[in-house]
């Protein structure tokens, strides 16, 4: 059901908790929409909701669980609001192709799902001092069920997504830039060879929390 855009509306819909550790006004914010005045709303607010869950429980509430607090660099999209970005060269690519990332109500491509841009300041210190992002990679790799990974030179921040039909990729900007692994493919490094690199990473799901 499609709710009006009002300044009701957009604060009842900021308070919807998606997860443990987030709320959907975390994902509203954009830098781009501020700007140039463009609401960040969406069009179809219970599967933004929906999609926007899975993202949360299945990806980030673990990412937090086990690093810290993460940091939301960009998250949810509007079509109206991503357009505008895409078509005026500001790093957001075309709708479609956000659809089941950037743009959680949309289900184009049969690609229901949801992403965001995100950085880990536990690791981007590290990162800071050299350490290989792939290092990083991999251990979402080998714990989480993502489908898109792609990971930039700042602070190495990364697009994550969830997706339904998971494709299971990761690709870089940085050194060694390209596509570390294809959909379908299987890792050239060994499950013990992963591990290595990140053997003094917290445990998984290393944060305590009081039962409800």
């Amino acid at each position: 059901m499609r709710r009006p855009r009002s300044m009701w509306s957009l604060e009842a819909l900021g308070r919807v908790r998606l997860s443990r550790h987030f709320f959907m006004r975390d994902f509203l914010y954009s830098e781009i929409g501020s700007f140039h005045r463009i609401p960040n709303l969406p069009e179809d607010p219970d599967l933004a909701i929906a999609n926007g869950r899975l993202l949360c429980t299945h990806l980030l509430d673990p990412l937090e669980e086990t690093f810290g607090r993460i940091a939301i660099r960009s998250g949810y999209r509007s079509p109206e609001l991503n357009r505008y970005g895409n078509e005026n060269k500001m790093n957001c690519a075309r709708n479609d192709a956000n659809y089941g990332h950037h743009i959680w109500d949309r289900t184009g491509n049969d690609q229901v799902g949801a992403g965001t841009s995100l950085a880990i300041p536990w690791f981007a210190d590290q990162f800071d001092q050299g350490r290989d992002w792939r290092d990083l990679a991999w251990w979402i790799h080998d714990h989480l069920p993502y489908s898109d990974m792609w990971f930039f030179p700042k602070l190495c921040a990364m697009n994550l997504s969830w997706r339904a039909k998971p494709r299971r990729t990761i690709s870089s900007y940085i050194a060694p830039r390209g596509m570390l692994l294809q959909a379908g493919a299987q890792p050239a490094e060994s499950l013990p060879q992963r591990q290595a690199r990140y053997a003094d990473f917290p445990p998984f799901r290393g944060i305590a929390y009081p039962s409800a």
